[in-house]
């Protein structure tokens, strides 16, 4: 059942996880004129709190004719100066006849921060002075009450993400490899080039990698001074990888997205062309014993 402002009241059988607050003579507390009685400190998620009643209600704040239930996180030395904590919480009180329990939530706010200036919530109006005291109620009996809290604290492990994106300045790589023909080694890297700040080269596989031996051509976008980065940092690039066709210009190309780090700074493009493809004067692929490739930076951000 959902009452004003959003608080939820429910019944269960299952006791409160972490405290229950047992009043004798609760009579006592109203003839004494005790404005608010609080409980032992107990421990839930890592930090002490209270139990704070107002056995007449917390006038302060619109609670006359009621019980008045808070939780209060207690202040510890293990709190740095800026200290808050979240927290979801339920507060209970004991039915004595039906052997159950009263639940009163905040639905529309279930999360609040306890901090140095508010250390404190709850609800004013959490029992009307009447139904509590009602004998066929329940919650007071033999002048004997019982109240309860569960505590659920919100552990602060939040991570945030900064992505700045560009399109960046000077953005294409252009290589053009002469003799290709007579390549002898396994692997070429092109000239290093600064975009955004950042190193990149391209490596090329004249004959394939270990992946396609002698069947493809394959191309590799590398950072190429990897070290430079923060650990966890990525870098997400946006990028168009092409093989110029220097006749008639249908160039082979493709687009891709990918990230870059510190432990990962290549992305390989094994089967990139196929050698038959290559080697076939037609496509303008080869020209003069030279291939162009290129690799052309559409979007660039620098994920922190």
């Amino acid at each position: 059942m959902v009452g004003l402002g959003g608080i939820t009241r429910t019944t269960r059988s299952l006791p409160p996880s972490h405290y229950l607050f047992k009043i004798e003579a609760f009579s006592s507390l109203v003839e004494a004129k005790v404005d608010k009685y609080k409980s032992n400190a107990f421990e839930a998620g890592g930090h002490h709190w209270r139990l704070v009643l107002y056995p007449t209600g917390n006038k302060k704040s619109n609670g006359s004719g009621y019980i008045s239930l808070y939780l209060e996180l207690e202040k510890t030395g293990n709190l740095s100066l800026d200290w808050e904590v979240n927290a979801e919480f339920k507060l209970f009180v004991f039915d004595q006849i039906r052997d159950q329990y009263l639940v009163i939530t905040d639905k529309e706010v279930p999360v609040r921060r306890f901090y140095e200036m508010k250390s404190e919530w709850g609800f004013s109006q959490f029992l009307s002075g009447k139904t509590f005291k009602k004998a066929e109620n329940g919650y007071l009996v033999e002048d004997c009450c019982t109240f309860g809290a569960e505590v659920l604290v919100i552990q602060r492990t939040l991570k945030v993400e900064k992505s700045v994106l560009k399109k960046p300045s000077g953005r294409t790589i252009t290589w053009k490899m002469d003799n290709f023909s007579k390549s002898d080694k396994e692997f070429y890297r092109s000239p290093v080039v600064s975009i955004d700040s950042l190193k990149w080269n391209l490596m090329v596989f004249p004959k394939g990698d270990a992946r396609c031996k002698d069947t493809h051509l394959s191309v590799y976008l590398e950072l190429a001074e990897p070290h430079t980065l923060l650990p966890k940092r990525e870098v997400y690039v946006k990028y168009k990888l092409r093989l110029r066709d220097q006749i008639n210009s249908k160039h082979f190309e493709f687009i891709n997205e990918s990230r870059f780090t510190s432990s990962s700074p290549c992305r390989a493009f094994s089967e990139f062309l196929s050698s038959e493809y290559l080697s076939n004067s037609s496509w303008g692929f080869m020209v003069n014993d030279s291939l162009i490739v290129e690799s052309e930076f559409i979007l660039i951000s620098k994920v922190e």
